[in-house]
């Protein structure tokens, strides 16, 4: 188990600065309508490589929408997720990225071909823990994401686009319902 305390990301974006200051931020904005068509692109990238996946694997909580759409738009019907716990603010991470409950059945994964799917890399240090699990348990793993940041310590195997913004994804973009569970450090 790792320490829970949070520190923070090297190299964060100018606007996290920016916004200290009382300067709205420059951000990439991805839209639900853009959302879509970045989903198929992804997908098509995956079939214009030839990779065929039996499983997609979406990294929670970024990747559940992302993994959805691109599973669908691949006819993939096997679809799993793991909950990885590392950003806790912008510009704020845990020590290391944390696995949490529940965890996925990895049992039917010897041998499958596997396509992670996550909404950035940016650190890449959660891509890079799921990938090596998945390695650990014999699949053929690859990765996608919507966007990549130049500092991941991982290159995704697809990628959407690239950016050094922050991203507000639609569906992140507003705080939780009123009564709703608070995140941490709200």
């Amino acid at each position: 188990m790792t320490d829970a305390s949070t520190t923070p990301v090297p190299s964060v974006p100018d606007d996290v600065t920016a916004a200290s200051a009382g300067v709205p931020p420059e951000r990439e904005v991805l839209t639900w309508e853009t959302f879509g068509v970045a989903a198929r692109e992804l997908a098509e990238q995956v079939v214009a490589s030839g990779f065929r996946p039996e499983v997609v694997v979406a990294v929670a909580r970024g990747g559940l929408l992302p993994g959805g759409a691109v599973a669908y738009a691949l006819g993939t019907k096997g679809v799993g997720t793991l909950n990885v716990e590392f950003y806790t603010d912008i510009g704020q991470t845990l020590t290391d990225p944390r696995v949490l409950p529940p965890l996925m059945d990895t049992s039917d994964l010897p041998g499958a071909h596997v396509l992670v799917v996550d909404d950035v890399a940016d650190s890449g240090r959660t891509l890079a823990l799921v990938m090596e699990m998945l390695s650990t348990h014999g699949a053929e793993a690859r990765s996608a994401v919507l966007y990549t940041k130049p500092r991941t310590i991982i290159q995704p195997d697809y990628s959407w686009k690239d950016t050094d913004l922050w991203i507000t994804f639609p569906w992140s973009a507003d705080p939780p319902v009123a009564g709703a569970q608070a995140r941490p450090n709200d």
